[in-house]
């Protein structure tokens, strides 16, 4: 997005061409300043070199582009929220079907694609399918940008064939754990799929391999977590995420979220009862499934998960009245 954006542009170009599409929107998250400011003049330049607008190189193809800059709302990452706050209303889901590609952006058929998948597209193009099927696994096909952030010496994004390992991303490339600490966790896939622990490093990092793990590939952001993280203190942040980007449209989101981090943050303060967990079971019960999009489910898998995983840690937590994750 903010160093390559052409790429996209030309993905975006061809996708447009294949459907018969005449009008692009690029929708950005609104924090994200130096990538907007990057697609309008991207967009700028593929506009003045003949790339965008009427007559696309002679071949009778038009294409509008433009950015659109969002108010900063992870639900808009959901398409029908994203359509929605492209229409001007609010970034709420909307009911399915019809989908987007049946009734979308005013009514009309709308494709909504991520923008490293529509990196790819111009590569594939020129090198053939054959060519991109031969990386990564047999099942998980292509290249994979990793985000690396927590505890390790070289955070960053980097891009590998899908089935790299685990410890090898971390340890090889991002430069292993600060102070030659042990790793507790690993969020692998963002922050709402669940945690690995240590003994699962090993893991290939594709689809099927971290779903056989009990996690999920998700959007490729991990999260390294040493020795002396407190997992109940990561429950609660992640809680706390999902509980402020609910859109609020519908009751086990809106109420179920606010009591997980009530629940949460009590047990974080030492003021936790051992019922306390068996209400952080029953209201990821009360929420999975039952939520209008799948924020709910997010919120689930990624508390739920960590609960599950660290049970030990949290009666510690309650039975200590503090943490001692880092004793």
């Amino acid at each position: 997005m903010e160093k390559d954006p052409h790429q996209i542009i030309e993905g975006a170009i061809i996708a447009a061409y294949a459907v018969g599409a005449q009008r692009v929107f690029v929708y950005i998250r609104g924090e994200f300043f130096r990538g907007i400011k990057s697609w309008i003049k991207a967009i700028a330049d593929a506009y003045a070199h003949g790339f965008l607008g009427e007559n696309i190189l002679g071949s009778g193809f038009r294409l509008e582009m433009s950015v659109h800059r969002g108010a900063g709302a992870y639900i808009c990452g959901e398409e029908t929220a994203m359509i929605n706050s492209l229409e001007g209303r609010r970034g709420e889901p909307r009911r399915k079907p019809p989908y987007p590609a049946q009734s979308g952006y005013w009514g009309h058929p709308t494709l909504v694609h991520n923008v490293e998948t529509l990196a790819n597209v111009p590569h594939i193009v020129q090198h053939g399918a054959e060519w991109y099927a031969s990386i990564g696994t047999e099942k998980s096909t292509g290249p994979k940008l990793f985000c690396v952030s927590g505890h390790v010496y070289r955070r960053g994004v980097y891009e590998f064939p899908l089935g790299i390992s685990l410890r090898e991303l971390i340890y090889e490339h991002a430069g292993g754990v600060p102070g030659g600490k042990a790793i507790k966790a690993v969020i692998p896939g963002g922050a709402s799929t669940p945690p690995l622990t240590a003994d699962q490093l090993d893991v290939a990092m594709d689809f099927e391999a971290l779903a056989e793990a009990g996690s999920a590939l998700g959007t490729g952001a991990v999260i390294v977590l040493d020795e002396d993280t407190c997992m109940v203190d990561v429950a609660r942040r992640s809680a706390r995420f999902f509980a402020h980007e609910s859109c609020g449209r519908c009751t086990p989101c809106r109420v179920g979220s606010q009591r997980a981090v009530q629940v949460l943050e009590k047990i974080e303060a030492g003021e936790g009862v051992p019922e306390d967990l068996a209400r952080l079971d029953a209201l990821c019960r009360g929420i999975a499934g039952n939520t209008f999009c799948p924020m709910g489910d997010a919120l689930v898998s990624a508390v739920g998960g960590i609960l599950g995983r660290f049970r030990s840690e949290f009666e510690a937590h309650i039975r200590l009245g503090h943490c001692s994750a880092a004793a």
